[in-house]
């Protein structure tokens, strides 16, 4: 006589299959937390401000005054226009190398140990110590502000690729070359879709970084952008220009890091990108 043994649900299974669980909740909902959440923001900083002069903590009121102000004499706009620019370019020339520059050292191992010690020791000196010497050789030009900007994004970029590629698992490379798939091939193949989620990371984090260095480097030689704003407001007393300068760098650097995420996530979606 043969006895069955009882069946028990598998929950590694079921769990593998619907995968992480993620937050239904409806998307009026979260868009209203997010607005409530500004509104107390807001709140807290009226109700703050209410204790200290406006040279030391302006008021939302006077904030907005001032944003005003800088709206219609067409400053906030040429701040802001100039500082994309800036970021844009530096940023996309730096995905440009970053990404092969971390491919190459990813599958070629000489040129990775040849190139490792000048990565290691360039991605520790911050941007903000060679704006004197990016003036000196490029200029106080756009020039000298794209480079630094490139400076921050190409070595996070190809660390990241560089992560990527190395995380590539050995046995779909070896699967890949016993069906008879070359280097060529097992690179396009295997290793470049195994590597775009870590090269959109790597993206998005060196866009943070290029708006910490666009302002150092605006603040030390521009006469144009949100940093040569936020340094000529202290220059004049306006604090609330001050405010307007740092609110309109978070909502650019919002404004950026949410259409790359929409982008990516819509057409890389096949490669594990989703925001």
């Amino acid at each position: 006589m043969t006895v069955e043994a009882p069946t028990v649900p598998d929950r590694t299974r079921a769990s593998a299959t619907t995968g992480p669980r993620r937050n239904r909740w409806p998307r009026l909902t979260r868009i209203g937390l997010s607005v409530l959440s500004v509104l107390l923001g807001v709140l807290i900083w009226d109700l703050v401000s209410r204790n200290y002069t406006a040279f030391f903590l302006p008021s939302p009121r006077l904030t907005l005054d001032g944003a005003v102000e800088l709206v219609r004499d067409g400053t906030l706009w040429d701040s802001v226009s100039a500082s994309s620019t800036r970021i844009l370019t530096g940023w996309l020339l730096g995905v440009l190398v970053g990404v092969p520059m971390g491919l190459l050292m990813g599958c070629i191992p000489w040129l990775r140990l040849m190139l490792d010690p000048y990565i290691q020791f360039f991605r520790f000196v911050p941007p903000i110590a060679f704006v004197t010497l990016a003036i000196i050789w490029l200029g106080p030009g756009e020039a000298s502000k794209v480079a630094l900007i490139f400076y921050t994004t190409v070595f996070i970029v190809a660390l990241n690729t560089l992560a990527g590629v190395l995380s590539v698992n050995e046995i779909r490379m070896r699967a890949a070359r016993a069906l008879g798939a070359g280097p060529v091939r097992s690179l396009v193949s295997v290793v470049l879709p195994s590597t775009v989620p870590h090269v959109v990371t790597g993206a998005r984090l060196a866009m943070g970084n290029s708006f910490l260095t666009i302002v150092s480097a605006e603040i030390v030689a521009a006469q144009s952008g949100l940093g040569s704003l936020i340094w000529t407001a202290r220059n004049y007393a306006k604090t609330e220009w001050v405010f307007v300068g740092i609110i309109a760098l978070g909502l650019l650097g919002y404004l950026f890091d949410w259409i790359l995420r929409l982008v990516t996530g819509r057409t890389l979606r096949r490669y594990g990108v989703n925001f």
